[in-house]
């Protein structure tokens, strides 16, 4: 197993080729994203089990949505039952992951409690927060500390469902891998970061703002589309770069643009 290690403009190609994956079949991927979503909702709000189930089947629903991109990527037609293949491979070690992760987000939010004065937990629980409360609290320190202790934990859980699934990994191990990985790919990562943050969010809230000094109708209609769009490209973007620093279980790597004794692999 090679992680390899790609230079930092990888990161802003990832989200281009997201676009041009999503483009070569938009019916399929943007069902398999929003199934993905409107799945886990669904589950989440059955009383008492629902949080933990969806949880734990979250690799598998992602696992179904990377295969439809998969798909796409080598011209192969799938249906929409492709958003359930998670759950026919390695199934035991995707619900591990998915527990891991519950258990190290569980252990996350502990921990920023101990540091928080309630206003974060206000705002995860109403969605919204009082300005007045938030100027006079230290939301700005609990979110710092929320964000330096759950990024070690998506680092280790990024790869995780895909290395599972394809490779047959261990999850513990194809965690351990993930991180490794994500480690390695700091800079290219950053710039996806960078990206997402600008082509995600800022780009379209500028249009959007625009729009709607010209007419307030327009841009609430130019609003619609935007999530349509971008959540599937994002879910193709974590293919492409799953693509690029693995390659493919049939050794079909995208691109490797190390040397290969650059290439370390984790023991």
């Amino acid at each position: 197993m090679q992680a390899n290690q790609l230079p930092s403009q990888r990161g802003w190609a990832w989200l281009r080729e997201g676009l041009q994956l999503w483009r070569r079949n938009p019916a399929l991927l943007t069902f398999a994203a929003f199934g993905y979503l409107l799945t886990l909702v669904v589950i989440s709000i059955v009383p008492l089990i629902g949080q933990l189930a969806s949880s734990l089947i979250m690799p598998a629903l992602s696992v179904g949505v990377l295969n439809a991109c998969r798909a796409i990527d080598a011209g192969r037609k799938v249906g929409p039952d492709v958003l359930l293949s998670g759950f026919r491979t390695n199934l035991q070690a995707l619900v591990t992951i998915g527990g891991i992760y519950l258990i190290g987000t569980l252990v996350v939010l502990f921990l920023v409690g101990l540091v928080d004065d309630g206003t974060l937990a206000q705002a995860m629980r109403s969605g919204e927060i009082d300005e007045q409360a938030a100027a006079d609290s230290n939301l700005g320190f609990s979110l710092l500390v929320a964000l330096l202790l759950s990024t070690p934990l998506m680092m280790a859980y990024w790869f995780a469902p895909m290395l599972a699934a394809w490779w047959k990994i261990p999850a513990p191990k194809a965690m351990f891998f993930s991180f490794y990985a994500c480690l390695r790919n700091w800079r290219p990562f950053l710039a996806y970061a960078v990206g997402l943050l600008l082509f995600g969010a800022f780009v379209p809230g500028l249009v959007i703002g625009v729009l709607g000094l010209v007419s307030p109708t327009l841009a609430t209609l130019a609003s619609f589309p935007v999530p349509l769009i971008l959540i599937p490209v994002l879910f193709a973007s974590f293919f492409a770069n799953a693509r690029d620093v693995f390659g493919l279980p049939e050794g079909k790597a995208a691109r490797v643009l190390t040397p290969p004794d650059n290439d370390a692999t984790p023991d």
